[in-house]
């Protein structure tokens, strides 16, 4: 696989009456890398995150993602691109609890294309075993168990298949082990991982432990590609 999966030039972003978090000249992440962005507690990552998802728009500059300036989208425009090319597992999960596993994957289909649902429904209920067996579950005896009655290590797992179930290009996780203990986040990630690789999925993973730099194929520090106004006149 080759191009540019992310690519952020000249962008700034500032939430209303604020002085801009986001200050980033250039920034790419080359197709089919897993990449580790690092940061401190209110650094911006998440921000950043929300850009390259299109949850946020940029005050200005551009962002790319597969090719696709989200600049030139409006904000349903963005939420069908990112159903389509994007997965995002999100740092509290935010999985149905009275819905079961397989329905909560399921819902990872919801909002993309017609095109998409329909070839993904030919092979849903095998994809979803592929899946939870990759990330080391039971399928046959998960499947159809409530969300609310998993583990949280479980419930990570199941975030993750939502996610990739519909073979995205882009993978974002924000913060996805900040609820493990150190040996379980390394395993997650292990297997998720794995499973980016076997679809040649790119991937961002948000964190700021440094123990898990080994398991990603780049690391950034955001500190070394934001520099807002403060940083600037700081350096």
């Amino acid at each position: 696989m080759t191009g540019l999966a992310v690519e952020l030039k000249q962008v700034r972003f500032a939430y209303p009456g604020h002085d801009p978090v986001l200050v980033i000249d250039d920034f790419t992440l080359p197709a089919g890398q897993q990449l580790l962005l690092r940061g401190t507690s209110g650094s911006g990552k998440s921000t950043m995150l929300g850009l390259i998802a299109g949850v946020l728009k940029a005050s200005q500059g551009q962002v790319r993602v597969a090719g696709q300036d989200l600049g030139d989208l409006s904000g349903a425009a963005r939420d069908r691109f990112r159903a389509n090319h994007c997965g995002v597992i999100f740092q509290q999960f935010n999985l149905l609890p009275f819905l079961t596993v397989r329905d909560n994957i399921a819902l990872g289909l919801g909002f993309a294309s017609r095109t998409l649902r329909n070839a993904a429904a030919q092979g849903l209920d095998a994809r979803i075993k592929e899946l939870l067996d990759a990330l080391g579950l039971d399928a046959a005896s998960l499947c159809n168990r409530p969300a609310g009655r998993l583990s949280v290590g479980q419930q990570q797992r199941v975030a993750a298949a939502r996610a990739l179930i519909g073979k995205p290009r882009l993978l974002l996780a924000d913060e996805p082990t900040s609820a493990l203990d150190p040996a379980s986040a390394q395993a997650f990630l292990s297997v998720m991982g794995q499973a980016c690789r076997q679809d040649g999925i790119s991937c961002i993973v948000v964190s700021h432990d440094p123990t898990l730099t080994p398991l990603f194929d780049a690391v950034s520090e955001l500190a070394d590609i934001n520099r807002p106004s403060g940083q600037r006149a700081a350096a």
